[in-house]
Protein backbone atom coordinates (compact mmCIF):
# COMPACT_ATOMS: atom_id res chain seq x y z
CA UNK A 1 0.00 0.00 0.00
CA UNK A 2 1.23 3.43 -0.64
CA UNK A 3 0.16 6.33 1.21
CA UNK A 4 -0.04 9.73 -0.28
CA UNK A 5 -0.84 13.10 0.68
CA UNK A 6 0.22 16.90 1.03
CA UNK A 7 1.70 18.63 3.82
CA UNK A 8 -2.42 20.18 4.84
CA UNK A 9 -5.68 19.16 3.70
CA UNK A 10 -7.67 22.56 4.80
CA UNK A 11 -6.25 24.60 1.13
CA UNK A 12 -9.03 26.88 0.06
CA UNK A 13 -7.06 27.32 -2.85
CA UNK A 14 -8.08 23.85 -3.94
CA UNK A 15 -11.22 24.63 -4.53
CA UNK A 16 -12.17 23.59 -8.29
CA UNK A 17 -9.21 21.98 -8.17
CA UNK A 18 -9.82 18.57 -6.08
CA UNK A 19 -13.15 20.30 -4.10
CA UNK A 20 -16.34 21.24 -5.60
CA UNK A 21 -16.49 25.33 -5.42
CA UNK A 22 -19.23 25.27 -2.77
CA UNK A 23 -17.35 23.04 -0.26
CA UNK A 24 -17.39 24.40 3.08
CA UNK A 25 -14.07 24.08 5.31
CA UNK A 26 -15.49 21.92 7.80
CA UNK A 27 -16.22 19.06 5.03
CA UNK A 28 -12.06 19.47 3.26
CA UNK A 29 -11.04 16.44 5.26
CA UNK A 30 -13.83 14.03 4.22
CA UNK A 31 -13.66 15.82 0.74
CA UNK A 32 -9.72 15.98 0.71
CA UNK A 33 -9.44 11.36 1.99
CA UNK A 34 -11.26 10.82 -1.06
CA UNK A 35 -8.42 11.02 -3.28
CA UNK A 36 -5.43 10.79 -0.72
CA UNK A 37 -5.18 8.25 2.26
CA UNK A 38 -2.56 10.29 4.05
CA UNK A 39 -1.73 13.97 5.45
CA UNK A 40 1.56 15.42 7.04
CA UNK A 41 -0.93 16.81 9.78
CA UNK A 42 1.74 19.94 9.71
CA UNK A 43 -1.25 22.17 11.96
CA UNK A 44 -0.27 19.93 14.96
CA UNK A 45 3.41 21.38 14.66
CA UNK A 46 1.93 24.73 15.60
CA UNK A 47 -0.78 24.76 17.75
CA UNK A 48 -2.49 22.13 19.72
CA UNK A 49 -5.59 21.09 18.54
CA UNK A 50 -8.89 20.90 20.54
CA UNK A 51 -10.32 17.41 22.10
CA UNK A 52 -13.75 18.07 19.92
CA UNK A 53 -11.31 18.89 16.96
CA UNK A 54 -9.37 15.36 17.05
CA UNK A 55 -12.67 13.76 17.37
CA UNK A 56 -14.19 15.63 14.61
CA UNK A 57 -10.90 14.46 12.28
CA UNK A 58 -11.50 11.04 13.17
CA UNK A 59 -15.16 11.18 12.25
CA UNK A 60 -14.39 12.69 9.29
CA UNK A 61 -11.70 10.95 7.76
CA UNK A 62 -12.30 7.76 6.04
CA UNK A 63 -11.65 4.08 7.63
CA UNK A 64 -8.16 3.54 5.58
CA UNK A 65 -6.77 7.32 6.11
CA UNK A 66 -4.00 7.71 7.62
CA UNK A 67 -2.60 10.82 9.93
CA UNK A 68 1.43 11.71 10.13
CA UNK A 69 0.60 14.11 13.19
CA UNK A 70 3.84 16.46 13.86
CA UNK A 71 5.43 16.48 17.25
CA UNK A 72 4.47 20.43 18.65
CA UNK A 73 7.23 22.53 18.14
CA UNK A 74 7.22 23.65 21.96
CA UNK A 75 8.64 19.92 22.30
CA UNK A 76 10.73 19.03 19.48
CA UNK A 77 12.55 22.52 18.98
CA UNK A 78 13.42 22.50 23.52
CA UNK A 79 15.55 20.08 23.24
CA UNK A 80 17.85 21.41 26.05
CA UNK A 81 14.99 19.63 29.10
CA UNK A 82 12.67 16.93 28.34
CA UNK A 83 9.06 17.76 28.89
CA UNK A 84 7.68 14.66 29.50
CA UNK A 85 4.55 15.52 31.15
CA UNK A 86 3.78 17.95 28.28
CA UNK A 87 4.68 15.33 26.05
CA UNK A 88 2.49 13.03 28.07
CA UNK A 89 -0.42 15.63 27.60
CA UNK A 90 -0.08 15.90 23.72
CA UNK A 91 0.00 12.11 23.19
CA UNK A 92 -3.32 11.78 25.33
CA UNK A 93 -4.65 14.59 23.66
CA UNK A 94 -4.25 12.26 20.22
CA UNK A 95 -5.24 9.60 21.65
CA UNK A 96 -9.10 9.45 19.54
CA UNK A 97 -7.00 9.10 16.57
CA UNK A 98 -4.85 6.42 17.32
CA UNK A 99 -6.16 3.60 14.97
CA UNK A 100 -5.54 6.30 12.01
CA UNK A 101 -1.95 7.85 12.96
CA UNK A 102 0.61 6.13 11.14
CA UNK A 103 3.43 7.98 12.31
CA UNK A 104 4.36 10.46 14.76
CA UNK A 105 6.74 12.87 13.35
CA UNK A 106 9.22 14.24 15.33
CA UNK A 107 11.00 17.21 13.12
CA UNK A 108 14.03 18.91 14.75
CA UNK A 109 15.49 22.27 14.31
CA UNK A 110 18.96 22.37 12.23
CA UNK A 111 20.57 23.43 15.72
CA UNK A 112 20.20 19.82 17.16
CA UNK A 113 23.26 17.95 17.02
CA UNK A 114 24.77 14.52 17.82
CA UNK A 115 25.44 16.41 21.65
CA UNK A 116 21.73 15.84 22.25
CA UNK A 117 20.70 12.65 20.92
CA UNK A 118 20.29 11.73 24.97
CA UNK A 119 17.11 14.06 24.92
CA UNK A 120 16.38 12.24 21.24
CA UNK A 121 16.80 8.71 23.18
CA UNK A 122 14.17 10.03 26.20
CA UNK A 123 11.29 11.44 23.89
CA UNK A 124 11.79 7.97 21.46
CA UNK A 125 11.39 6.01 24.44
CA UNK A 126 8.07 8.08 25.69
CA UNK A 127 6.36 7.99 22.06
CA UNK A 128 7.09 4.73 21.09
CA UNK A 129 5.70 3.38 23.90
CA UNK A 130 2.11 4.05 22.22
CA UNK A 131 2.94 5.41 18.61
CA UNK A 132 4.86 4.67 15.54
CA UNK A 133 7.54 7.31 15.09
CA UNK A 134 9.39 9.25 12.43
CA UNK A 135 12.41 11.69 12.97
CA UNK A 136 13.21 14.27 10.64
CA UNK A 137 16.97 15.66 11.16
CA UNK A 138 18.21 18.85 9.65
CA UNK A 139 22.45 18.89 11.24
CA UNK A 140 24.55 18.44 8.22
CA UNK A 141 27.07 16.32 10.15
CA UNK A 142 24.07 13.43 10.23
CA UNK A 143 24.37 12.90 6.51
CA UNK A 144 28.27 12.28 7.00
CA UNK A 145 28.15 8.60 5.89
CA UNK A 146 30.24 8.12 9.53
CA UNK A 147 30.72 8.41 12.65
CA UNK A 148 27.25 10.68 13.15
CA UNK A 149 25.07 9.20 10.82
CA UNK A 150 25.59 5.97 11.76
CA UNK A 151 24.92 6.63 15.44
CA UNK A 152 22.23 8.34 14.51
CA UNK A 153 20.94 5.41 12.54
CA UNK A 154 21.17 2.67 15.03
CA UNK A 155 19.31 4.72 17.87
CA UNK A 156 16.55 4.69 15.33
CA UNK A 157 17.09 1.36 14.44
CA UNK A 158 16.51 0.30 18.34
CA UNK A 159 12.97 1.91 18.47
CA UNK A 160 11.64 0.55 15.16
CA UNK A 161 11.28 4.26 14.42
CA UNK A 162 11.81 5.59 10.61
CA UNK A 163 13.99 8.69 9.08
CA UNK A 164 12.22 11.14 7.33
CA UNK A 165 14.03 11.26 4.47
CA UNK A 166 13.54 15.19 2.61
CA UNK A 167 13.91 16.43 -0.48
CA UNK A 168 14.10 19.73 -1.84
CA UNK A 169 16.56 19.87 -4.77
CA UNK A 170 13.57 20.59 -7.20
CA UNK A 171 12.88 23.60 -5.37
CA UNK A 172 16.52 24.94 -5.24
CA UNK A 173 17.13 24.14 -8.94
CA UNK A 174 15.30 26.97 -10.19
CA UNK A 175 15.62 31.15 -9.48
CA UNK A 176 13.21 32.27 -6.86
CA UNK A 177 11.47 34.09 -9.43
CA UNK A 178 8.17 34.43 -7.67
CA UNK A 179 7.53 35.26 -4.00
CA UNK A 180 6.10 32.07 -3.26
CA UNK A 181 9.58 30.88 -3.97
CA UNK A 182 11.26 33.62 -2.34
CA UNK A 183 9.13 32.26 0.59
CA UNK A 184 9.50 28.57 0.16
CA UNK A 185 13.51 28.65 -0.53
CA UNK A 186 14.06 30.73 2.80
CA UNK A 187 12.04 28.73 4.82
CA UNK A 188 13.19 24.84 4.03
CA UNK A 189 16.22 23.19 4.24
CA UNK A 190 18.61 21.87 1.67
CA UNK A 191 20.79 18.99 2.81
CA UNK A 192 22.12 16.18 1.32
CA UNK A 193 19.00 13.05 0.00
CA UNK A 194 20.18 9.82 1.51
CA UNK A 195 17.39 7.10 0.43
CA UNK A 196 17.31 5.27 3.59
CA UNK A 197 14.00 3.68 5.07
CA UNK A 198 14.87 1.48 8.46
CA UNK A 199 11.36 0.66 9.49
CA UNK A 200 8.82 -1.06 6.67
CA UNK A 201 7.39 2.14 6.39
CA UNK A 202 9.53 4.55 4.88
CA UNK A 203 8.37 8.27 4.57
CA UNK A 204 10.07 10.21 1.58
CA UNK A 205 8.99 14.55 2.29
CA UNK A 206 9.70 15.77 -1.84
CA UNK A 207 9.27 19.19 -2.05
CA UNK A 208 9.00 20.53 -6.08
CA UNK A 209 8.56 23.57 -7.81
CA UNK A 210 5.21 24.81 -9.83
CA UNK A 211 6.74 22.99 -13.39
CA UNK A 212 6.07 19.82 -13.38
CA UNK A 213 9.11 18.66 -15.84
CA UNK A 214 11.59 19.80 -13.35
CA UNK A 215 9.64 17.83 -10.80
CA UNK A 216 9.45 14.70 -13.16
CA UNK A 217 12.92 15.04 -13.27
CA UNK A 218 13.93 15.14 -9.46
CA UNK A 219 11.55 12.32 -8.58
CA UNK A 220 12.28 9.69 -11.28
CA UNK A 221 14.69 8.16 -9.05
CA UNK A 222 12.01 7.95 -6.13
CA UNK A 223 9.58 6.01 -9.10
CA UNK A 224 12.27 3.10 -8.67
CA UNK A 225 12.89 3.05 -5.19
CA UNK A 226 9.26 3.30 -4.33
CA UNK A 227 8.23 0.42 -6.56
CA UNK A 228 11.12 -1.04 -4.53
CA UNK A 229 9.74 -0.68 -1.24
CA UNK A 230 6.35 -1.73 -2.56
CA UNK A 231 7.98 -4.77 -3.95
CA UNK A 232 9.81 -5.52 -0.48
CA UNK A 233 5.85 -5.42 1.21
CA UNK A 234 7.29 -2.10 2.97
CA UNK A 235 4.41 0.40 3.24
CA UNK A 236 5.68 3.88 1.70
CA UNK A 237 4.71 7.04 2.96
CA UNK A 238 4.85 9.91 0.13
CA UNK A 239 4.09 13.32 0.89
CA UNK A 240 4.51 16.38 -1.97
CA UNK A 241 4.91 20.54 -0.84
CA UNK A 242 5.14 22.81 -4.37
CA UNK A 243 5.97 27.00 -3.64
CA UNK A 244 2.16 27.60 -2.03
CA UNK A 245 1.00 24.33 -2.09
CA UNK A 246 -1.73 25.04 -4.71
CA UNK A 247 -0.18 22.76 -7.12
CA UNK A 248 0.72 19.69 -4.76
CA UNK A 249 -2.15 17.90 -5.21
CA UNK A 250 -1.32 18.03 -8.86
CA UNK A 251 2.59 16.68 -8.09
CA UNK A 252 1.43 14.30 -6.17
CA UNK A 253 -1.29 12.98 -8.61
CA UNK A 254 1.71 12.95 -11.35
CA UNK A 255 4.30 11.08 -9.48
CA UNK A 256 1.34 7.91 -9.16
CA UNK A 257 0.38 8.03 -12.72
CA UNK A 258 4.43 7.82 -13.25
CA UNK A 259 4.39 5.35 -11.14
CA UNK A 260 2.01 3.14 -12.63
CA UNK A 261 -0.33 2.20 -9.87
CA UNK A 262 -4.34 2.25 -8.89
CA UNK A 263 -4.76 5.00 -6.40
CA UNK A 264 -7.58 6.97 -5.02
CA UNK A 265 -6.11 9.65 -6.37
CA UNK A 266 -6.77 9.12 -9.77
CA UNK A 267 -10.16 8.82 -9.68
CA UNK A 268 -12.15 12.12 -11.27
CA UNK A 269 -11.55 15.19 -9.30
CA UNK A 270 -14.15 18.13 -9.52
CA UNK A 271 -11.39 20.05 -11.98
CA UNK A 272 -11.64 17.12 -14.33
CA UNK A 273 -15.52 17.25 -14.34
CA UNK A 274 -15.61 20.87 -15.06
CA UNK A 275 -12.80 20.68 -17.95
CA UNK A 276 -15.13 17.39 -19.40
CA UNK A 277 -18.17 20.11 -19.56
CA UNK A 278 -16.45 22.41 -21.67
CA UNK A 279 -15.30 20.13 -24.57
Amino acid sequence: MLYLGCPVWANPQWKNLIYNSKLEPSEFLANYSRYFNSVEGNTSFYADPSPQTVQRWAEQSSDNFRFTLKVPKRLSHQFKQFQIEELQRWMDLIVPLANKIALVHLQLPAVFSPQDLSWLQQMLNTLCSSFSVAVEVRHPIFFDKAEHEITLNRLLRHFDTERVIFDSRALFSVQPTTAALQDAQRKKPYLPVHAVGLTKTPMLRFVGTDDMAINQQYYRPWLAKVRQWLDEGKTPFCFFHSPDNFTAPVLARQFVIDLGIDHPILAPWPQDQTQLSLL
